[in-house]
């Protein structure tokens, strides 16, 4: 069983800078390790020794050697936060112009907001998830997904939890389900699924059964929303171009029935490459499979903003059906 992974926002934004990048150091470079070990391709870095005990914190506070490692948090924090923000500069993250499907209504996630409880999203997926490919943990899709949302809904608790696996698909992923998913009782679950089935030529009907009972037990358990994500548009998937069009098909169909979201990430980067003529190697690694940094910074970016607007919508009292999904540019 592979761990769980929370980003957790509200503590980030609520300290002092200082104090939060001394409490929350060890626990981050834990996460960044264990990330990188298992999904991402980058160099190892160094790890800051972890800050004093409570029974040294004066003595720790006004050490040089201390201060050094605040100063180096902070530091860091600034070059990932400056990094976060240039990626778009290079090339600017722009949705869809035209009728491209997503995701329904949100109402579990919608209330939990607007009754100021905590809200916890588990990301479960494949390597897509995980982040392989992105420079660093903190650009992994779920990360940006996390800040993102905590940016629009700064006084909210959410906590966005990473349960991507690399080189899963449908069938590994139900054996993980009700450890990784079900049993944490989340309120929105994002299902990344499929890509790894094309790759390896199984048949999309199994996979979009598998899902589709995966759905079922998710809904049974608690009723937590759920937002499909489908296969991503890259070479390596257009290879195998009528099994991705069947996987994408079929999942879309899962979502009517079952009355979920769903993101159309193939859809989403298709028009990326064919309508905004974004070369392929701007949002794909060179293994022709994986996102790089800006391919997930524009993934996230564009399934938070369809999130908020769903939100936004059960907010103002406009119901829409999660069988009704009309994608509408910003």
């Amino acid at each position: 069983m592979s761990s769980l992974r929370p980003f957790c926002l509200t503590a980030w934004l609520a300290a002092p800078a200082a104090a939060v990048l001394l409490s929350l150091a060890p626990a981050a470079q834990s996460h960044a390790q264990t990330q990188a070990a298992q999904a991402t391709p980058a160099p190892a870095q160094s790890v800051d020794p972890a800050p004093a005990s409570p029974s040294q914190t004066n003595v720790a506070a006004t050490s040089p050697e201390q201060r050094g490692i605040t100063a180096r948090a902070i530091d860091k924090v600034k070059q990932v936060a400056k990094s976060a923000g240039d990626v778009f500069n290079r090339v600017p993250c722009l949705p869809p112009k035209g009728g491209a499907k997503a995701m329904g209504s949100l109402p579990h996630v919608a209330g939990k907001l607007v009754a100021g409880k905590p809200v916890l999203i588990v990301a479960f997926g494949s390597s897509s998830t995980a982040g392989f490919g992105a420079s660093s943990p903190e650009f992994n899709y779920p990360n940006r997904l996390a800040a993102q949302l905590h940016r629009h809904y700064p006084t909210a608790d959410i906590t966005v939890v990473n349960a991507g696996v690399g080189g899963e698909d449908a069938p590994e992923m139900m054996k993980r389900l009700q450890t990784e998913v079900i049993d944490v009782h989340p309120d929105l679950v994002i299902w990344q699924v499929g890509t790894n089935a094309v790759l390896r030529n199984l048949d999309p009907g199994d996979t979009a059964k598998l899902v589709e009972d995966g759905i079922s037990r998710i809904q049974a358990a608690g009723g937590a929303d759920i937002v499909l994500v489908d296969p991503q548009y890259s070479p390596a998937v257009n290879q195998r171009a009528e099994s991705a069009g069947k996987m994408v098909k079929l999942l879309g169909k899962v979502a009517e029935l079952r009355h979920v979201g769903i993101f159309p990430r193939f859809e989403v980067m298709r028009d990326w490459h064919e309508k905004q003529a974004i070369p392929v190697e701007s949002f794909v690694i060179a293994d022709g499979l994986h996102m790089n940094d800006w391919g997930y910074a524009c993934f996230a970016q564009l399934l938070g903003d369809d999130i908020i607007r769903s939100v936004g919508q059960i907010k103002l009292g406009v119901n829409v059906p999660g069988d009704v999904r009309t994608y509408r540019p910003m």
